[in-house]
């Protein structure tokens, strides 16, 4: 009865290098990545990522894809050197990773239960998990900073080279780079009808979650605006991979987390947000869609709430994809799998109906955050099909299309004008007097949840109340003692200890403050800490 449940948000940042547009882009993110674990406090850890437990070829589907047929851009488990992106040839210079003696400083663990890496070409910030969409927010939000520090840091040491980075999903060129969300599911419930109630909704939840983009088409081709980034790069309904024949559904299955109990549905069609209440109602739709789907194995069914989302299947779902990024109108209508044909907007209200439902059959609203979302998702949509531009300061896509309109009508630009591209990748630059998203902050023109102090503070603490407190605690107390770390571990080296010493967090609710707070606080170092977990 709540949207509660462990979540997190990947992105990976569009990156630059003002003035050479060949530069390559898996050397700038490296520099990226190993400034700021030399300008932060996480220098002093020497802690690698732990790729022990990473599986990125098993499918949910029952097997796992032979490492021989898979493509380079899907073996991200190697410790050596980053994936390279499946968007087309890359400029893989040798030089882009052994300017780093040690691979490691690509990667850092850093003190807020974050990954920073480079993934894809493209410098990543893997968030702590949270366990509900406004923590999710703040630590997404927390991921801007961390980005910001290092363009910073870039920026005023002589022999690095600048840095821009742009909290988007496309380059203009044809190349897309994801922005992936994380969300744990109960394990029992069957793949095959996790896929097939879920993909209506992420096919039509564009309406409220797209960030907007200007070009159609994945080189951007063709003169227009649509409202998603990630759109035109669906290609298939479902699929193992993440960076080519994206899928709306992706069969990775690779849990970081007891497999026997959970499983964790990576959804790899969403868009970077900027705004945060797009962010918010983005995890929190999906997390209250996922309890209606969990109820039909885990309480016994949900009434007539699930018949009536099974009845939303699309007839051509990868279709529908593109045909809703495209309808700024807001009034294409899809074709389903019964004949029926319904607007986007009206498929996100029969899961809003079909939740509500499901809500009443087992007792009411949990709490506050529950209703708080079920309340915003019911105000968007209604205001979506009565007045789209009110939702401006809360849907992303129409705050970009109005900032859009309003140079168009002002100095009569065609939607193909080059101004208004640059325009669309200037929304995105995370440095506040560059990035156009900024500036209608500074303006009030946009809603804010989380208060500016509190993602400061998030850069360097984790959340409370999931294994990432362990693990980005153990970081900052003890990091020069720690040899390696992962979502599900902790591997420590201690001086004079005859072996590495792993220890296992397999459950991403223990490892809390309440769990281990004071035991970490009276342990003065990883020896005594590892004797205190041990008795």
């Amino acid at each position: 009865m709540s949207v509660r449940r462990v979540m997190g948000i990947e992105t990976e940042y569009g990156v630059l290098q003002p003035g050479r547009p060949g530069a390559n882009p898996m050397l700038l993110s490296s520099h990226v990545v190993a400034v700021h674990a030399t300008a932060r406090e996480s220098a002093r850890s020497r802690a690698r990522w732990d790729y022990d437990d990473e599986d990125p070829l098993h499918d949910a589907r029952g097997f796992r894809l032979q490492r021989a047929s898979a493509h380079p851009s899907m073996l991200t488990d190697s410790p050596s050197k980053p994936a390279p992106s499946g968007d087309g040839p890359q400029l893989l210079a040798r030089s882009g990773i052994e300017e780093y003696d040690d691979p490691g400083a690509a990667n850092v663990v850093l003190t807020n239960g974050a990954r920073l890496y480079v993934d894809h070409a493209h410098p990543e910030y893997s968030s702590p998990e949270v366990t509900g969409p406004l923590d999710g927010v703040r630590w997404d939000r927390a991921g801007e900073l961390v980005m910001l520090a290092s363009v910073r840091a870039l920026a005023s040491t002589l022999a690095m080279p600048d840095v821009a980075l742009y909290k988007n999903n496309v380059d203009g060129k044809g190349a897309t780079y994801g922005t992936h969300e994380n969300y744990l599911v109960d394990r029992s419930v069957p793949f095959s009808d996790l896929a097939a109630r879920l993909t209506p909704f992420l096919v039509t939840r564009q309406v409220f979650t797209g960030a907007g983009r200007v070009g159609l088409g994945q080189r951007g081709e063709l003169p227009g605006f649509q409202l998603s980034q990630r759109a035109d790069y669906i290609e298939a309904e479902i699929g193992l991979e993440t960076t080519l024949r994206r899928p709306i559904i992706n069969t990775r299955d690779e849990p970081h987390a007891d497999p026997e109990r959970w499983r964790r549905l990576h959804v790899i069609i969403g868009d970077a947000n900027l705004l945060e209440v797009a962010t918010y109602l983005k995890l929190g739709t999906a997390s209250l869609v996922l309890w209606l789907i969990e109820r039909s194995v885990t309480e016994g069914g949900a009434g007539g709430a699930l018949a009536a989302i099974d009845r939303l299947a699309l007839s051509d779902p990868v279709d529908a994809v593109h045909v809703v990024s495209r309808d700024v109108a807001l009034t294409a209508r899809l074709e389903l799998v019964d004949g029926r044909r319904l607007t986007a907007l009206e498929i996100q209200g029969e899961y809003l109906d079909a939740v509500r439902s499901a809500l009443e059959h087992a007792g009411g609203i949990g709490d506050d955050e529950t209703r708080d979302v079920l309340d915003r998702w019911a105000s968007v949509l209604q205001r979506l099909a009565d007045d789209p531009a009110s939702c401006a300061r809360e849907v992303e896509w129409l705050a970009k299309l109005r900032l859009l309109e309003g140079m168009r009508r002002r100095d009569h630009l065609a939607w193909d004008h080059p101004r208004l591209a640059a325009v669309d990748l200037q929304w995105s630059d995370v440095r506040p007097e560059r990035g156009l998203y900024h500036r209608l902050v500074e303006a009030g023109a946009v809603e804010l949840l989380v208060a500016r102090e509190l993602v400061e503070a998030a850069v360097v603490h984790p959340p409370d109340d999931t294994r990432a407190y362990f693990r980005g605690e153990a970081i900052a107390r003890y990091g020069g003692q720690i040899s390696a770390a992962s979502w599900d571990s902790v591997i420590f080296d201690v001086p004079g200890a005859p072996t590495l010493q792993r220890v296992p967090m397999r459950d991403p609710l223990r490892g809390t403050r309440e769990h281990v707070g004071a035991l970490l606080d009276r342990s003065p170092d990883a020896a005594s800490l590892l004797a205190a977990l041990g008795a």
